[in-house]
């Protein structure tokens, strides 16, 4: 069964989950023609291979803290962080702690 998306003027809940954030899972909270918001749920030591999204996008990091490598670069994105990436960055992104982070992607007409 998929998980309602957000609905027009409706607020979402996107704080930390806390110590429940080990039962969470990654999901879609709001899909446009244009833009897409999801919750990133990754716990320690797992990770996100190199991959590339389809516009400009932001990682924002609620909870723990995540690595997120651009080639050669690493960045440490902690608990209330953000990271911008330009359309069509190859990155990828790994949990140094169980966390949870706010992904907003701008989609473009393909």
């Amino acid at each position: 069964m998929a998980l309602p998306h957000a609905q027009p003027g409706v607020p979402v809940e996107v704080q930390p989950h806390g110590v429940l954030l080990g039962n969470q899972k990654t999901c879609a909270l709001f899909k446009s023609e244009s833009l897409e918001v999801i919750r990133l749920v990754l716990m320690a030591g797992k990770h996100l291979p190199a991959h590339q999204a389809p516009g400009e996008m932001t990682i924002q990091c609620l909870q723990g803290r995540l690595i997120v490598s651009v080639g050669d670069n690493r960045q440490t994105l902690a608990a209330g962080q953000l990271l911008f990436l330009p359309a069509g960055t190859m990155h990828a992104v790994e949990a140094e702690l169980d966390s949870s982070a706010l992904l907003t992607i701008a989609l473009h007409d393909r």
